[in-house]
């Protein structure tokens, strides 16, 4: 393997670890893919470093087990931000 993808996957997991981010927006954050970050730090990693693999996976679970809490909310929010576009009243003092 190539040393800078050796590099990037540590890099990616120590984000992921110091700043609870999930594959997204560690994926925005280094310009890359969501696939190129899930295949570094849940393949990759594990032969270069598992024990910081096994961290990151960890983080990327709970995110995981998350990610429909997050979707609802943000769904939310988005409904809520039309009603208020729409008819110019404050409809969130409403939920």
């Amino acid at each position: 393997m190539k040393t800078y993808i050796e590099e990037r996957a540590v890099e990616l997991a120590n984000f992921i670890i110091k700043s609870n981010a999930t594959v997204r927006q560690t994926a925005k954050k280094f310009g890359i893919s969501k696939s190129t970050v899930h295949k570094d730090v849940t393949e990759r990693l594990k032969k270069i470093n598992p024990k910081l693999a096994l961290e990151a996976r960890r983080i990327l679970e709970v995110n995981k087990s998350e990610r429909h809490i997050r979707g609802g909310l943000a769904t939310k929010e988005k409904y809520l931000s039309i009603l208020n576009n729409n008819f110019g009243k404050n409809f969130s003092k409403l939920t």
